[in-house]
């Protein structure tokens, strides 16, 4: 799995989570504080909804907090793990509709997270790009700098998602 580890260039997000719409969270396991050091990001019961999309343990959240866990790449998906970031994206939405506050979390809250939030965002009615440019103007310009994630949300996840299988071999 690519991380911002191996992407010096990428700087650690300045927070540990960013509200992309109301109730819609993206975020991390780790920020630059106040102080310029590397802090780790511990989920408590700040959201009634946690996806996670790379589980580290000790960064929570709380027992009785929904937990959805899907460790996926950041690089190319299969079909699988497409349908895995489409499934989360639907479960964020219909926690929204319920009122409920969700935050989805990778590493640092950029590639992952803003899969599964610009999916989501998608079903809510946003156009690919529009969604994108929120995540960036909100998170940061670093969220989907993974540019095979924004392809996918361009081409819409299904069509992925078919494409993908449709490259597999038969077994």
């Amino acid at each position: 799995m690519r991380t911002r580890g191996s992407q010096p260039d990428v700087p650690a997000p300045e927070s540990p989570w960013s509200e992309i719409v109301p109730g819609l969270w993206m975020g991390g396991h780790e920020f630059r504080g106040g102080s310029g050091r590397l802090e780790s990001v511990a989920v408590h019961d700040e959201f009634d909804l946690v996806q996670t999309l790379l589980r580290l343990p000790g960064h929570g959240p709380d027992p009785g907090v929904a937990h959805q866990v899907w460790p996926i790449p950041d690089g190319p998906l299969d079909g699988t793990q497409l349908a895995g970031v489409m499934r989360l994206a639907q479960a964020a939405c219909d926690a929204l509709d319920s009122g409920g506050r969700v935050l989805v979390r990778c590493w640092s809250g950029y590639n992952r997270s803003g899969l599964v939030v610009g999916h989501a965002l998608v079903l809510r009615g946003y156009r690919a790009e529009e969604a994108i440019r929120l995540i960036r103007a909100r998170r940061s310009r670093w969220a989907l700098h993974n540019e095979l994630f924004a392809e996918y949300l361009r081409a819409g996840l299904a069509t992925a998602r078919l494409l993908e299988e449709l490259g597999e071999p038969a077994e």
